[in-house]
């Protein structure tokens, strides 16, 4: 699959001195006039990785991937912590988020169409990234990594592709839900939605204990991520409030299926070793969901999760993120042959 490479750049020295290097690609989507903005990490002068030591994230309903995984916080990201520890690292932006094609009803008011990019999409654009990194490697199988309905996006990709995929990781998993989720202000669905950084932080804080609220999030973390995440929309970042636009297809299958009992694919399908991730506090996807789907992974060769104290829906920016990194990270390193 052709890609066009925009950049490559060194990043700072980690604390093991790896220095990594960023390289972005613009990939063809499955679909005629759509490219998916795809970012890659890993130690320089490093081209050969094996299929264990390559992964794919993606992002969730509303915001880009490179503003939650590749945010430096503390001089580190997320993908900076996973390509120090010899992995070859890739992110990408399902269309309509982030530095991928807008979809031309995103250039209209949004009540002029229905909602735009559902799941069902984000998946083939999972799979044509999947493809291109695959195929620049030289290799079958990669890991995968999602956050929030990226965790349905991953679920249902390897569900259909297990033979592409090694190991599955869930970060905040989601399943049928039992009241409306928060990404639902109700009303008509337009194509798209309009998200102020006032109305994403309380979202972030629904369900935080009150007197956990002010210490949560590191001083100057959430500003960095706002400013990072606005600045990702090139008209909604020039509005006099600026907002971020999002598509509402994640919003319409919630409605149709998640919020009726009507599951999009069947976790049953999933055969290779899975990892959820979870936060006590996470009032987007609750502790019920993860259990569910937990229960539901009835054919993989092992499974584990962890769910982690004093954290949110966000917990990948917040006092505890390590906890979520080291977690991950030890699932991805480890080379369990179950029987042995």
């Amino acid at each position: 699959m052709a890609a066009l490479a925009l950049s490559a750049i060194g990043s700072f020295a980690s604390a093991s001195d790896a220095k990594l290097v960023t390289e972005e690609f613009m990939v063809p989507a499955s679909d005629p006039g759509i490219e998916l903005y795809v970012r890659n990490k890993h130690a320089e002068g490093v081209t050969r990785f094996p299929a264990q030591k390559i992964l794919l994230y993606v992002h969730g309903a509303t915001y880009p991937s490179e503003t939650a995984f590749d945010l430096p916080l503390n001089g580190m990201s997320w993908m900076d912590y996973i390509a120090q520890r010899g992995y070859d690292v890739y992110l990408v932006d399902v269309r309509g988020y982030g530095r991928s094609t807008r979809p031309p009803e995103m250039g209209k008011p949004p009540a002029d169409n229905a909602p735009i990019v559902r799941t069902e999409t984000a998946v083939k654009d999972v799979g044509a990234a999947a493809d291109f990194i695959r195929k620049r490697r030289g290799v079958d199988k990669i890991n995968l990594l999602g956050w929030s309905w990226g965790t349905s996006t991953m679920g249902w990709y390897t569900a259909q592709n297990n033979e592409k995929v090694n190991k599955l990781v869930l970060y905040a998993p989601q399943w049928l839900r039992n009241a409306a989720s928060l990404t639902d202000s109700g009303g008509a669905l337009g194509s798209y939605r309009s998200v102020s950084m006032d109305s994403a932080k309380a979202r972030w804080l629904t369900g935080v204990p009150e007197d956990k609220k002010a210490t949560l999030i590191p001083a100057g973390w959430f500003e960095a991520w706002a400013d990072a995440t606005i600045a990702t929309d090139p008209v909604g970042s020039k509005m006099d409030k600026p907002m971020l636009r999002a598509p509402n297809g994640v919003v319409q299958d919630g409605r149709e299926f998640w919020s009726t009992g009507k599951p999009l694919y069947d976790p049953g399908q999933i055969r290779v070793p899975t990892f959820l991730a979870h936060a006590e506090w996470d009032a987007d996807l609750p502790s019920y969901m993860l259990h569910a789907y937990f229960a539901k992974l009835t054919n993989v060769p092992y499974k584990r999760y962890v769910e982690i104290g004093e954290g949110t829906h966000t917990i990948i920016m917040e006092k505890n993120r390590l906890e979520l990194f080291q977690a991950v990270q030890q699932f991805l390193d480890e080379d369990l042959k179950p029987g042995s």
